[in-house]
Parts: C-alpha cells; sequence; structure tokens
C-alpha cells in the first residue's frame, strides 16, 4: 500500500471531494474505470465535473483502505453488470431469442436480439447484452456447467 497525497471524502450530499496535496477542492469527482471488463481495477481516473481528470490511479490495490472503499462504493452505486453463472434455457436458437439464466444476483430473464450482442472480451470472457441495454457479463466460459456451455456454442 502506498501513502497518498491527496484526500477524497464525501460531503453532506453523499458526493466525493477530491482535496489535493496543495489544497485544491474539486467538488463532485466521479472514479471512472479505463478497463471495466478486463481490468477493472486497474487505472481509475477521478473525474471532475467538467470531464476533466483530476488524478490517476494506476492500482486501486494499492490506495489506502479508507480510499479505495469510497471509489468502490461509488463505483458500485453506478456500475450494474449481473454475471452469468448457468444458462437454464433459450425459446430458440434463433434470434431474437429468450433467455433463462442464473446470474450472481439471482435469476434473470433477458431477450437476445442477436448473435452480435453477444461479445467476446478476450480469452473466455463474454458480454451479452440483453434488449433493455443491460449487459451481462459471463467472465469463463470454461466454468459454465456443460448445459449452459452448449447453448452459448449454439449462438457463437
Amino acid at each position: 500500500m502506498l501513502t497518498c497525497n491527496f484526500h477524497l471524502a464525501r460531503n453532506r450530499f453523499g458526493r466525493l471531494v477530491f482535496t489535493d496535496a496543495d489544497g485544491h477542492i474539486e467538488e463532485d469527482v466521479v472514479p471512472v474505470r479505463a478497463f471495466p471488463l478486463a481490468a477493472p481495477d486497474e487505472g481509475i481516473a477521478l473525474v471532475g465535473v467538467d470531464g476533466h481528470e483530476v488524478i490517476w490511479i494506476d492500482q486501486v490495490a494499492d490506495l489506502p483502505i479508507a480510499l479505495r472503499a469510497l471509489i468502490e462504493e461509488d463505483l458500485a452505486s453506478r456500475e450494474f453488470m449481473p454475471e452469468i453463472r448457468r444458462i437454464a434455457e433459450v425459446s430458440s436458437f434463433a434470434t431474437p431469442s429468450t433467455w433463462r439464466v442464473t446470474t450472481d444476483r439471482g435469476d434473470a430473464v433477458l431477450v437476445l436480439k442477436g448473435e452480435e450482442d453477444i461479445r467476446r472480451l478476450g480469452g473466455s470472457a463474454l458480454v451479452v447484452a440483453d434488449s433493455n441495454g443491460i449487459n451481462f457479463l459471463i467472465r469463463d466460459t470454461q466454468a459454465l456447467d456443460r448445459t449452459s456451455r452448449r447453448i452459448l456454442d449454439r449462438f457463437l
């Protein structure tokens, strides 16, 4: 863990306030991941309301626990990407099709408009975008059960 030359806190409205080593204060900063899927804990910028980067953080894990917790809490409140753990069934192997899946947040139903809504991230990770614009993550296709892999193979 490294020492930081900045301070981060929440104001009375719950928004993040950044203070640098010289005492300059930047209200309403927002953490933004550079690589939200491929490397979620690497490369995070704190961005001001004007859209400019206030500070760059190479590794979230290098931050003191209190700062890390504030950043991760803020990111979690804005990011929503359930992780598919199992594909229970699909209505059809032609698109559009309705998928019944089990995610890390419970059971869900999604509608796949077309095969192009399944994107490879690298390795064996995929993102499945449903018709409502919600992205579902499959972190490792090889970790899925056999039935889920067989169903998925029909769409890839």
